[in-house]
């Protein structure tokens, strides 16, 4: 083999072998842990950890735009219309919990899905999350703490925060 036979070959094994994009960031191990950290950063009322938690625009384009139906040519929606609507949506829900649950510590106590889970290629969506909190009081609550979460290669992340209630 000729040496630049080889190193095309070498270059080309390499950027198979490469992601086509980054991982999701901000991931937990389990819809619990998830939970969890929403929980702390509630607590500590600290919005840009909440955001850290849920899908961007990037992660969105990359990750889920393209298995979408929504993407579909013949249905014509711009990734970024769609993108923005989802944000907002999900910036009106961020809000409401910020001032409903912000500052309050809460234990987990589980976490389930009402919703439908919907798979697609390459990644899972569960909807409709319900988590059972205890208070400092002792007493429980079923407080939905986001409305969707996505699963991606084992790992979990807030899909949105638009709680339909």
């Amino acid at each position: 083999m000729r040496w630049s036979h080889w190193l095309l070959a070498t270059v080309l094994a390499t950027v198979a072998c490469q992601p086509a994009h980054p991982p999701l960031a901000y991931t937990q191990q389990s819809p619990a842990a998830l939970a969890g950290a929403v929980l702390d950063a509630l607590a500590r009322h600290d919005e840009a950890a909440l955001r850290q938690l849920a899908l961007n625009e990037s992660e969105f384009g990359d990750h889920v735009w393209p298995e979408l139906p929504a993407a579909r040519p013949e249905r014509n929606l711009p990734r970024s219309y769609v993108w923005q609507d989802l944000h907002q949506k999900s910036d009106v829900g961020l809000a409401r919990i910020l001032a409903e649950h912000g500052g309050r510590r809460y234990d987990l106590v589980a976490i389930r899905f009402r919703g439908a889970t919907t798979p697609y290629q390459t990644f899972v969506v569960h909807r409709d999350s319900i988590a059972t909190v205890v208070d400092g009081a002792g007493a429980r609550h079923d407080v939905p703490l986001f409305g969707s979460v996505i699963e991606q290669d084992g790992r979990f992340k807030v899909f949105s925060y638009v709680v339909d209630e």
